[in-house]
């Protein structure tokens, strides 16, 4: 795993030009508006797991299009609310799990809402919420799902069930709405920036190496899938790439941390292939708010910190919530 990407000196001052569409803010108040003309109906059911010391409920709420989305909710047992919460977004192809996978927040007070991705869970983690809406012809795997078109672009879907997971987890009387964070890995960081842009009022965000950020650079310099994904859609349909390169822009990162001010801690590995250094500082660099800060993992690839992070993360949140 060599150094591939540019020296760290140059990372942490690197601020691309990153394009964004003039309605990129319209574009988005128009998605949720959409997706708020359905109700919430989020309902949390006692599942009965034989664990002791967390309680966990099996969550369904409506998403894009009304759409059921399915999470995990586990809350500390027996402890009164309300209790700051973690709203945590999944990795590239993976499900929501099992729920004693996520006992980590639960244990240290939180309650915890995991949100289960559409139509993915069958990579190496189960899911259970399946994407209703249908494509024109797509590369295998979901980067290029509707990549023709903001509106069909598999990706606004999940953005939208992701604000809508907030406000599921803000409806349980546990919560502490306030006191409110979100977190993802690679995917769900890319998950956590959109949303941290899009619900102004979030506590804290961590994005950890977060994917779906800087796409014209990462589809260019890295090799490692899924940006590749959009570069092999490109090799077929050569007349597509200014389409293409239109629907990214309503979808970058950069461009929704420029939009979001709560305290947050991002992570990235310098080694990483498949969400490559300059993409992640691309975002971070960006990154509106002023309480923020970026732990480096110098010989790590996109595993990034692993337990250590999880450790950083534990401690920041605890001085902000």
């Amino acid at each position: 795993m060599p150094l591939f990407d540019l020296p760290v000196t140059e990372l942490r001052e690197y601020t691309p030009a990153v394009e964004e569409p003039g309605d990129f803010s319209a574009f988005w108040a128009d998605t949720l508006s959409e997706t708020r003309a359905h109700k919430l109906e989020a309902t949390f059911e006692p599942v009965d797991t034989g664990l002791e010391l967390v309680e966990v409920y099996d969550v369904t709420f409506a998403g894009w299009a009304g759409d059921p989305v399915r999470g995990w909710f586990l809350v500390p047992a027996g402890r009164p609310g309300p209790l700051p919460c973690v709203v945590q977004y999944q990795g590239y192809g993976g499900g929501r799990g099992l729920p004693h996978q996520w006992l980590y927040w639960a244990s240290a007070g939180y309650a915890h809402l995991f949100m289960d991705t559409r139509g993915q869970g069958s990579g190496w983690s189960v899911g259970h919420t399946p994407d209703p809406a249908g494509s024109a012809p797509a590369h295998p795997g979901f980067m290029t799902r509707g990549i023709e078109d903001p509106h069909t672009y598999y990706y606004r879907r999940v953005f939208a069930d992701a604000v809508r997971a907030v406000e599921a987890a803000r409806s349980h009387p546990l919560v502490d709405p306030a006191r409110l964070a979100v977190t993802g890995g690679s995917q769900g960081g890319g998950i956590t920036l959109a949303v941290a842009g899009l619900v102004p009022d979030v506590a804290a965000a961590m994005p950890d190496v977060p994917f779906l950020c800087h796409f014209q650079r990462a589809i260019e310099i890295t090799s490692q899938d899924p940006y590749p994904e959009i570069a092999r859609y490109l090799t077929v349909h050569r007349d597509k790439v200014a389409p293409v390169r239109r629907t990214l822009s309503y979808f970058d990162g950069v461009s929704f941390s420029r939009r979001a001010t709560a305290p947050t801690l991002f992570s990235v590995g310098l080694m990483d292939q498949i969400c490559p250094p300059s993409t992640v500082y691309a975002a971070y660099n960006a990154y509106a708010g002023t309480d923020k800060s970026i732990v480096e993992y110098p010989f790590n690839d996109h595993e990034g910190g692993g337990p250590f992070h999880e450790r950083e993360q534990l401690a920041w949140l605890r001085a902000r919530m």
